[in-house]
């Protein structure tokens, strides 16, 4: 598994080749790239717990261990980095403000081992089955209700100070339209490095926190180097706990979506064949989200951060994954790494959250102009309509002791109203069912188009 071929004189690829999966570049160059591929991945890897209140250190290291099984299990033919999935997010937030940790890390396992089963039917059954549960406008309409749920949490952020926040927000959106390639991939990072800086030289990081004692600078400083992450166990048993799992299952299905969408593009930029170890990506990333849930870490997936970052270079080396994913490891032992990640300032994170919670959201809707959804089919149009309500406003309901938030209530109205719509239109001829991808965006409202 480990026999990689040298590429040519092994110091980089000449132009028009690419290095491919079984191949790597010399040592040297493929460590310097390895931790290329750690920066790229930190930016997002880390909001997801610092958003959560989960350790940083906890996730890193099972970040770097679930890229290590990862690579096992699809034989080391699929270069991927797995990163805390921001599908997390919402459903993370809501569990730990009504209940502890643990019935967040319960839900977390949850998910793993759901999406590991799902990998093992594709595995033996193929992906057409969940294409046809999860259409383009319903995959969107999910992965977007997601993101858009968040909203309020950005705002609440950003109100506890409004400059940082502001400063942070404008920081990402220059990096991100100044810089082209390595620089641009990551300005969601760099703008949280502006607002950090911001926080630092207007005093932040003097100012006590009247719980503790002590200031931002005085926890980095008494923070050890080198120390054991922080631990947490899954709590199955708490009476809440399985009404909070409920909240997590929607997650299954952007998982399953990113997973696929991960290796469909590895396979553009390398060789069609990868997409036959579509199921055991799932499988992989199912029982890394098991591990991590089990141990205190937040959930993975695959990450396009890090696809860019193959693109741009035009090495696919899974050597270089093999050094990114231990590199997240050594990362993880520093307890003042976590400390200083930990120390981000609410207005910042309000800043880049308003950012990040909506670019997840026009995830979503990316989905929808790729497949060329007809929005003048009245089964589409209100298959997102009506989802995307119920997730930005956060319905709730209450059913026999448990609680469904909105991105429960809203996956189930756009699978419902999907494909109950489209029996009865079908069945009643009516031409409001959806009509399959079409070249241009129809007309909103009107009769429906035949």
């Amino acid at each position: 598994m480990f026999g990689w071929t040298l590429h040519g004189n092994g110091r980089t690829a000449a132009p028009g080749e690419v290095v491919s999966p079984g191949e790597r570049l010399n040592w040297p160059a493929t460590i310097a790239m390895g931790i290329q591929h750690v920066v790229a991945m930190f930016g997002a890897t880390f909001l997801v717990p610092t958003l959560t209140g989960f350790p940083v250190s906890t996730t890193l290291l099972f970040s770097g261990l679930g890229t290590l099984l990862f690579l096992v299990i699809t034989g080391n033919r699929l270069p991927s980095y797995l990163g805390s999935s921001f599908a997390f997010i919402a459903p993370i937030t809501a569990a730990t403000a009504s209940g502890a940790i643990g019935s967040a890390l319960a839900g977390v396992v949850a998910v793993g081992v759901l999406l590991a089963l799902v990998g093992v039917i594709v595995q033996v059954a193929g992906l057409g089955w969940i294409d046809r549960l999860m259409p383009p406008v319903v995959a969107g309409a999910i992965v977007a209700l997601i993101g858009f749920n968040l909203a309020p949490t950005a705002w609440a952020n950003f109100q506890v100070d409004g400059v940082a926040a502001t400063i942070t927000l404008v920081a990402v959106i220059l990096f991100a339209v100044l810089f082209r390639g390595f620089l641009g991939r990551i300005s969601i990072f760099l703008g949280v490095l502006v607002g950090y800086l911001y926080a630092i030289a207007t005093g932040y990081f003097g100012v006590e926190n009247p719980d503790t004692g002590l200031s931002p600078a005085e926890v980095i400083s008494d923070a050890a180097w080198i120390g054991l992450p922080e631990f947490h166990a899954p709590d199955f048993a708490s009476p809440g706990t399985w009404s909070t799992i409920a909240m997590f299952l929607p997650v299954v299905l952007v998982l399953i979506a990113e997973n696929v969408g991960h290796v469909r593009g590895v396979a553009t930029m390398t060789d069609q064949g990868v997409n036959r170890y579509t199921g055991r990506a799932l499988i992989a990333d199912g029982l890394a989200t098991t591990i991590a849930g089990a141990g205190g870490g937040s959930g993975t997936t695959t990450y396009g951060e890090n696809i860019g970052v193959m693109a741009a270079t035009r090495v696919y080396s899974t050597a270089v994954y093999w050094v990114a994913g231990l590199a997240a490891i050594l990362l993880a032992f520093s307890p003042k790494i976590g400390a200083v990640f930990n120390s981000i300032p609410p207005g910042v994170l309000g800043g880049v959250t308003t950012a990040l919670y909506g670019l997840i959201g026009i995830i979503g809707i990316k989905i929808w102009v790729d497949n060329r959804v007809d929005f003048s089919r009245p089964v589409n149009q209100y298959t997102a309509a009506v989802s995307l309500v119920i997730g930005i406003a956060g319905f709730t309901a209450h059913i026999e002791g448990f609680e469904f938030g909105g991105i429960v209530l809203g996956t189930v109205a756009a699978l419902a109203i999907y494909h109950l719509g489209n029996l009865i239109a079908r069945a009643r001829r009516t031409g409001a069912d959806d009509g399959g991808p079409i070249p241009a965006v129809g007309q909103m409202g009107g009769d429906p188009q035949s």
